[in-house]
């Protein structure tokens, strides 16, 4: 068959392509494991560090150096495999898979090969369908093993930042030995048009949980969270495709649109009778395709062999169950509870998660906030103060307990909810506690109706054909009048009492 077809860059719809064809995915997700020093000795994690100055003599390979097992990382590996449901090796060893590439100084990495430390787990995941509704999705895990990172290429002098094209290349250590943990699926069948959305479901769900364990800070945009996916097609009842592997997706979006590129690629390169090359592929966030990479139809011989400088990987079993009683529920279980409890739809949620306000939400109802008035603020007002600080909100230096009391005034009439956003605006200026900015800016709610009839009478008399208006029984008209008052108030009216108050005034009723 003609290689012209191998790159075919048509495509055919995705529906389309699902009338023909059953897609298979697989998923490797690297994560950066959070400890503060390298897997194999002291040097720092930080990220942004300039290049080359968190290294060492270990992680540069020097002749002589030996490397020592970082046991934060052990101990997070195991978090992790516990989470996923996985059985924990009781002894494994390291091994050595030996290739030469510029940004491993050692010419080899030490990962794991055929004694992976996590084994045979699975994970639910909750997908959205179009129609609103969720399916509950199982995607089996066939191994969680350690290895270390390595550096970082940059590319200089080309159009595309990729090797081909590049005048110079510049490597940069300080990647180099981070611990990195490898998550990887068994093949993910009978999902069909759900396969994108199966995908970014999974890397969300995972990212998730490494937050919630407190393993990796999972910023995918930073690198410390990569996924490698894996897609093959077939005609329902053959055998399975030949699969390739698009390289390093680095956003949730992006897992679920380079899933969907390549199903669509693929089926037209089998629709006009070409084949599907085994190789790896990169996906362009600007065009929303993927193009080849490294060819992988010759299996790479890594000559694998244990690792001779490290002793093996032997957790006491009484530990591990120890380490199992910490793991925390699944975030997306948990969520499910709370939406439960607040009685809130599971797209209620999925906003707060989007907007990061979630915990917040949560620590306020943990203070004794309603749950619809948690929401509210911080889905609302809070959020807003945060986007126009260019801050994350929970920077934002507000309690429970000041949503708490900004609440019980609403409640007894002393604010509204206008007056409310300036109370938390003076509280985000540090002008003190919700009871200091109410008395410093002089915000309650006018009650003495004495004021309010003396801003009426002024209203009126400043919009002489409104008060016609409303007194031969146009009451919409009263409106203009309204905005007067709370205008000249500050706001700080009670909006419906002035209604009232009007048509009174003009002897007209409601």
């Amino acid at each position: 068959m003609s290689s012209a077809h191998n790159h075919v860059t048509t495509t055919v719809s995705f529906d389309e392509a699902l009338t023909r064809y059953d897609p298979v995915i697989g998923l490797e997700v690297h994560v950066e494991l959070g400890t503060a020093s390298k897997m194999f000795c002291a040097c720092s994690t930080e990220f942004g560090a300039p290049p080359n100055t968190q290294v060492c003599p270990v992680c540069l390979a020097l002749p002589g150096a030996m490397p020592v097992i970082n046991a934060k990382a052990v101990e997070s590996i195991i978090r992790m495999g516990l989470a996923l449901h996985c059985s924990i090796a009781t002894w494994c060893r390291m091994a050595r898979k030996n290739y030469f590439y510029p940004d491993m100084p050692k010419n080899f990495q030490i990962s794991q090969y055929d004694e992976p430390i996590c084994t045979d787990g699975w994970l639910d995941v909750l997908v959205p369908n179009e129609d609103g509704s969720t399916e509950l999705v199982r995607v089996e895990i066939e191994r969680v093993h350690l290895e270390e990172d390595t550096g970082k290429l940059t590319h200089a002098g080309g159009a595309t930042g990729r090797i081909h094209g590049a005048d110079y290349s510049l490597v940069d250590y300080n990647r180099a030995g981070i611990p990195l943990v490898e998550i990887v699926t068994k093949p993910i069948t009978g999902t069909a048009a759900l396969a994108p959305a199966v995908a970014k479901a999974y890397v969300a769900e995972l990212r998730d949980i490494m937050r919630d364990l407190g393993v990796s800070d999972v910023k995918m945009e930073e690198g410390s969270l990569r996924c490698d996916a894996n897609l093959s097609l077939n005609i329902p009842g053959d055998a399975w495709g030949t699969r390739t592997e698009t390289k390093n997706v680095n956003s949730l979006r992006s897992v679920e649109r380079a899933v969907r590129s390549e199903i669509e690629r693929q089926a037209a390169v089998l629709d006009k009778g070409g084949v599907i090359r085994q190789e790896t592929r990169h996906f362009h966030e600007d065009t929303g395709v993927t193009t080849p990479g490294r060819s992988k139809e010759e299996a790479e011989d890594y000559r694998y062999f244990p690792e001779p400088d490290l002793v093996p990987i032997a957790p006491d079993p009484a530990w591990v169950e120890k380490l199992r009683a910490s793991i925390p529920q699944q975030p997306s279980l948990r969520r499910a509870g709370l939406a439960t409890a607040w009685g809130i739809s599971a797209f209620d949620m999925e906003s707060l998660v989007n907007a990061g306000v979630l915990a917040l939400v949560e620590a306020a109802v943990a203070d004794g906030v309603a749950p619809d008035t948690a929401r509210k603020w911080w889905a609302g007002e809070l959020l807003r103060q945060a986007n126009d600080r260019g801050v994350p909100p929970q920077e934002l230096a507000v309690t429970g307990a000041d949503i708490l009391r900004v609440d019980e005034l609403i409640a007894t009439g002393a604010l509204n909810d206008q007056l409310a956003r300036q109370v938390f605006d003076g509280v985000l200026l540090g002008e003190g506690s919700v009871d200091d900015v109410v008395a410093a800016r002089g915000l309650g709610v006018v009650t003495d109706e004495t004021e309010l009839l003396a801003a009426i009478d002024q209203a009126l008399a400043d919009q002489p054909e409104v008060a016609e208006k409303i007194r031969a029984g146009k009451i919409a008209a009263a409106g203009a009048i309204v905005g007067g008052v709370m205008k000249a108030t500050r706001g700080r009216a009670d909006a419906s009492r002035v209604r009232e108050l009007i048509l009174s005034r003009c002897e007209v009723s409601g």
